[in-house]
């Protein structure tokens, strides 16, 4: 009896030890794990959204980038696997492909289960639609957001064109937010054209408390509030907004 219960104990370590092997490769090749040792029994999956948001183009070898050809189909499993409970959304990015952006932000919005964001670090430019597409929104106290127009480089056949192209995409993006937040798209516009605050360029940098105070985060708080927050809305059964 007593060799079949180390035998079986030892099984039980190896296959823990593989279940740590496989989540540790799932942070390294794509910052995802899912969550579930806590005390109320949740599977909560953990996506990060870390560096440049990388689109159509490949960025810079050297570059930390969040791929969206990675995140979309993980975003889609995640909506199709009944155990999953919830998703927690770190952020701390520079923000990247305007349209890739946006293409994770409306996947993580349409999700039917709870969802909550935490920017750590910083979440500009594109990073502010997904760190608002979730039903509930934190930011560390330390970290900033920085809003500015959408840029657009290399050479320009039709500027009239052009322009009114970008206008159009920065409206898909204030819309966006607008939607998803307690801020205006007014005032998010404001904020985008302020030429007091960034050097040789244009936009506002909301450092944690001032993205609240200003309606584009919910609240200011770490990965504590932010895991209690989830919890709450897994048990609530229903969407926050």
């Amino acid at each position: 009896m007593s060799g079949d219960r180390n035998e079986e104990s030892r099984e039980e370590k190896q296959q823990q030890m593989e279940k740590e092997d496989r989540q540790n490769d799932q942070i390294r090749e794509m910052g995802q794990v899912v969550l579930e040792r806590n005390d109320r029994r949740r599977r909560v999956e953990l996506l990060t959204i870390i560096g440049e948001v990388e689109g159509h183009d490949s960025a810079p070898a050297q570059s930390k980038t969040t791929k969206y050809e990675h995140v979309l189909p993980k975003l889609a499993l995640v909506e199709d696997d009944k155990d999953i409970e919830g998703l927690l959304i770190l952020l701390n990015t520079v923000g990247g492909d305007v349209e890739a952006g946006l293409a994770i932000a409306e996947m993580i919005a349409s999700l039917s289960i709870p969802t909550v964001s935490l920017v750590l670090g910083g979440g500009h430019s594109i990073g502010v639609p997904m760190a608002v597409s979730a039903d509930y929104s934190f930011v560390v106290p330390s970290a900033t957001m920085v809003i500015h127009p959408v840029r657009s480089s290399g050479m320009f056949i039709g500027v009239a064109q052009t322009y009114r192209n970008m206008e159009k995409i920065q409206d898909r993006i204030t819309t966006f937010i607008s939607s998803h937040s307690r801020i205006t798209q007014k005032r998010l516009e404001e904020l985008m054209l302020d030429t007091t605050q960034l050097v040789k360029d244009v936009g506002t940098m909301l450092e944690g408390e001032e993205a609240v105070k200003e309606g584009l985060i919910d609240e200011v708080g770490g990965i504590k509030e932010a895991l209690s927050k989830l919890y709450e809305l897994i048990e609530a059964g229903k969407k926050e907004k």
